[in-house]
């Protein structure tokens, strides 16, 4: 009997998992070997060699070095933004963007273990401020993301984030701090995530009296 494509075809969540398997396994392979001998050191061909398959299928899964080294931090940042929306509308706006980051530390494991280990995702997110050309490409993410969530708090303030400047300078000082202690932290001898965990809630704890209170003690 003639066997149809059809016939001799997986089924497409079979593929669908096989492709998601080998982007797991490119992802962790890039990681480690970006964290372990450097990221500029590291060429796309190690990567592909690691996991047995061609230069080819690594294009395929991602665009290159900078998107595989970046793709974990982007996953957090996505889980981030949408606990910033599901915040209660009742909250202040860096009160909600403060409950979010720390909410996103606590549970931080919920969406990167299912891509790679948390402790492999922690050692590349101290790569990154090591690495120059990794510093540049997140802080203009950084950047995009920060005015992503400007108009999510504008939107849940009931205002126009092009004529009211609030949301903007409230993000603008929140990212200032994150961008402080994620360097305190990678520079830091602790990288456990309850070490920025305890940073990042210090640093945004002195956000309002650093802006509003006089410092001076005489």
């Amino acid at each position: 009997m003639e066997t149809t494509a059809a016939q001799t075809s997986p089924p497409a969540s079979l593929r669908e998992r096989k492709k998601q398997r080998t982007r797991e396994a490119l992802l962790r392979a890039a990681l480690e070997l970006f964290t372990t001998q450097g990221y500029e050191r590291t060429t796309v061909d190690e990567i592909a060699e690691a996991v047995d398959v061609s230069q080819r299928t690594f294009f395929r899964y991602f665009a290159g070095k900078e998107e595989v080294a970046l793709f974990t931090q982007g996953v957090a940042e996505a889980r981030f933004l949408d606990a910033v929306r599901e915040r209660p509308p009742q909250e202040a706006p860096l009160e909600a963007l403060r409950r979010a980051v720390l909410e996103g530390w606590d549970t931080i494991g919920e969406s990167i273990e299912s891509v790679v280990p948390l402790e492999l995702h922690m050692r590349a997110y101290q790569l990154i401020e090591s690495t120059p050309a990794l510093l540049a490409a997140y802080l203009r993410r950084s950047a995009e993301l920060e005015e992503e969530i400007a108009r999510v708090i504008a939107e849940r303030e009931g205002l126009d984030v092009d004529t009211d400047p609030r949301p903007r300078v409230a993000v603008a000082v929140f990212g200032g701090v994150m961008r402080i202690t994620g360097r305190l932290w990678s520079e830091g001898a602790d990288h456990s995530i309850p070490a920025i965990r305890e940073l990042t809630t210090a640093y945004l704890d002195q956000v309002g009296p650093a802006l509003a209170e006089k410092w001076r003690t005489e």
